[in-house]
C-alpha cells in the first residue's frame, strides 16, 4: 500500500487535527532533489561530527574517523542498494525474466534498506582496521553512536516520503495519509518509533553504556542488542517490509529486517553475557587504556630525558602537547604506535550486520 506523496498528512488525534502537505521534492532540477536524500545527508554529518568528537575516549583519532567516513559514505549507498534489488528482485526484471539494469540503478526512483548500510560500513571499519593496523572493535565501539544519531535523523526522509509506515491504528498520535484522492488510512506513524527508539538508544551508549564499557564490542552489542528489539517489534508493524523470498515460517512470510534483527539481538545478548559474566572483564585491555599507558611512559621518558636545570615536562604537558604522538618509537608514526598497541590486545568478535526506500 502506498501513500500519495502529494497529498497532507494528518494527525487527527493531536490538537484538533493538525495537518501538514510538505512537498517531498526540495529542489525541483533534473530527477530532483528529494528531502529524503538532504535528511539522509544531514544525518550523516551529525553522525561524522559525532563520532570525532568522541574519537579520543575510544582510543581512536579524527582522523580516523574522517578516512572511514570518506570510503563508507558512497559504498554504504551501493550496499544500501543492493540489498533491497536483492529481496525486491522480481520488481527489477524484464518481461523474459532478465534483469533491467537501467532499473536496478535507479536508486533515485528510490529502495534502499538500512541493514544494507550496516553491513557495508562494518566491512568498510574491518578492511580500514585491518590496514591500519587498529582495533576493529574499538572503532565500531565509537561508529555504532554515530549509526544511532544518523538513524534517528534518517527516519524523517521517510516521512517527507509518506512512506515506511505502519498498519491501521486508532491511537492519538496516529498518522492519516492519503492512498487515493478521495480515501484515507490511519496508520501507525513508524518513521516516529523508531527516530525515538533510536535517539533514547543513542543517550544510553553515549552516557552510559560507553562510560562504562569492559570491552571493546561491548557498546556495538549494545546497539545490535537495542536496535534489534526495536526494529523487530516495529518492523511487525510496517507494511511495506522486505521479505524472504517466498519462504514462511508458520504459515507467516518471513520479514527479512525482523529475521536479521532477532538474530543479531539474540546475538548481542550471548556476547555481552559471555564477556561480563563469564570472563570478567574489567576495561583493563580497552584500547583507550593501551594509548593512555603508551602517552604516559612516553611523559615519562621525556621527564626523565631532560637536561639538568630545564624543568621537565609533566606527564600531562607531554601528552597535551603530542597527544596523538606519544609513546611512539624513534621513526614510528603516533597511529602505529596506537595500533602497535592495539594488536596486542585479545582478539573479540561481536555480533555483525545493518534499512531503508526510501527505506526498508
Amino acid at each position: 500500500m502506498k501513500a500519495l506523496s502529494d497529498m497532507p498528512i494528518g494527525f487527527p488525534g493531536l490538537f484538533g487535527g493538525i495537518e501538514i502537505n510538505p512537498d517531498p521534492i526540495a529542489l525541483h532540477i533534473g530527477h530532483g532533489i528529494y528531502w529524503y536524500g538532504i535528511i539522509l545527508a544531514l544525518g550523516l554529518l551529525a553522525g561524522l561530527l559525532l563520532c570525532m568528537k568522541q574519537a579520543k575516549r575510544f582510543g581512536l583519532t579524527e582522523d580516523n574517523v574522517m578516512d572511514v567516513g570518506l570510503w563508507a559514505a558512497p559504498l554504504c549507498i551501493i550496499g544500501s542498494r543492493i540489498y533491497y534489488v536483492v529481496f525486491y528482485l522480481d520488481l527489477y526484471r524484464n518481461a523474459d525474466g532478465s534483469l533491467d539494469w537501467g532499473r536496478v540503478i535507479a536508486i533515485w526512483d528510490g529502495g534502499i534498506a538500512m541493514y544494507g548500510t550496516v553491513i557495508v560500513g562494518i566491512l568498510v571499519a574491518l578492511v580500514y582496521c585491518k590496514i591500519k593496523k587498529l582495533k576493529f572493535l574499538a572503532m565500531t565501539d565509537l561508529c555504532v553512536m554515530g549509526l544511532l544519531i544518523g538513524q534517528c535523523i534518517g527516519r524523517w526522509g521517510n516521512f517527507m516520503n509518506r512512506e515506511a509506515f505502519g498498519t491501521d491504528c486508532s491511537l492519538p498520535w496516529r498518522m492519516q495519509l492519503w492512498i487515493s484522492q478521495t480515501q484515507t488510512i490511519e496508520v501507525h506513524p513508524t518513521f516516529l518509533y523508531e527516530s525515538l527508539w533510536n535517539l533514547v538508544g543513542l543517550l544510553l551508549a553515549l552516557f552510559i553504556v560507553s562510560r562504562a564499557r569492559r570491552f571493546d564490542g561491548e557498546n556495538t552489542c549494545f546497539y545490535f542488542l537495542w536496535y534489534g528489539l526495536g526494529r523487530a517489534w516495529i518492523e511487525g508493524l510496517r507494511t511495506d517490509s522486505l521479505y524472504l523470498f517466498d519462504w514462511t515460517f508458520m504459515g507467516e512470510p518471513i520479514r527479512v529486517s525482523q529475521a536479521l534483527s532477532i538474530v543479531l539481538a539474540a546475538g548481542a545478548a550471548v556476547v555481552l553475557f559471555y564477556n561480563i559474566k563469564i570472563r570478567h572483564r574489567d576495561g583493563s585491555d580497552l584500547l583507550i587504556r593501551q594509548v593512555e599507558a603508551a602517552q604516559a611512559a612516553a611523559a615519562q621518558a621525556a621527564e626523565e630525558a631532560a637536561p639538568a636545570g630545564e624543568a621537565p615536562e609533566t606527564a600531562e604537558e607531554t601528552a597535551s602537547s603530542a597527544p596523538e604522538d606519544a609513546a611512539q618509537p624513534a621513526g614510528e608514526s603516533a597511529e602505529d604506535a596506537a595500533s602497535s598497541a592495539a594488536e596486542d590486545a585479545p582478539a573479540e568478535t561481536a555480533p555483525e550486520s545493518a534499512e531503508e526506500p526510501s527505506a526498508k
